[in-house]
């Protein structure tokens, strides 16, 4: 995001229940592994983080700023 504004965390417990979601979502970072996904057959494009930074990095520098897989 180009622009943000700062958030303290009573604005983003009334943003998360606007929502309907959990601010620990937005506060606390864990590691989670879709097991429901990887059960019923999903793959993803890029399982791990650094290939996913990689082509992140690289859709931002061609100005692709899409979310598609690349075809490369």
């Amino acid at each position: 995001m180009p622009i943000g504004l700062p958030a303290t965390r009573w604005m983003l417990e009334i943003g998360a229940r606007l929502l309907g979601t959990e601010s620990d979502l937005v506060l606390k970072s864990r590691r989670v592994v879709p097991g429901r996904l990887l059960e019923s057959g999903f793959a993803f494009t890029f399982p791990d983080w650094p290939e996913a930074a990689r082509d992140l990095c690289q859709r931002w520098r061609a100005g692709r700023h899409s979310v598609a897989p690349s075809a490369t």
